[in-house]
């Protein structure tokens, strides 16, 4: 059974989570904390299926990493336990190339590693 996976650009993720969609970062600690988008949560790919449980059902969810294979594992997976999931196409590279806010955990300017 193939899944299919919405792709959002990362302007249109920008807008969406201003409008209340949650913002999920897949990836690992140190690409984190080398930068991320202000309103994103960390949880990385490998802690998801201990941690689903702090995932909103009542929330259109964007899922991003760096590149966008490893959130589009996410998203789909997501959608198979009922979630409704997107995939930011080109992750927090798009994001950066897209000039959208990157920080790291104390507010300063971050990047993208």
């Amino acid at each position: 059974m193939t899944i299919e996976v919405p792709d959002v650009t990362a302007e249109t993720a920008a807008d969406l989570v201003s409008d209340g969609a949650f913002l999920l970062d897949v990836r690992e600690p140190d690409e984190w904390e080398a930068g991320h988008a202000p309103a994103a949560l960390h949880l990385p790919m490998r802690e998801i299926p201990t941690r689903i449980a702090e995932l909103p059902r009542d929330r259109r969810i964007l899922a991003i990493c760096r590149s966008g294979v490893r959130s589009r594992a996410v998203a789909e997976a997501l959608i198979v336990e009922g979630f409704d999931v997107v995939n930011v196409a080109g992750g927090m590279q798009a994001w950066k190339v897209a000039d959208l806010p990157i920080q790291t955990s104390d507010g300063t300017p971050g990047t993208v590693v």
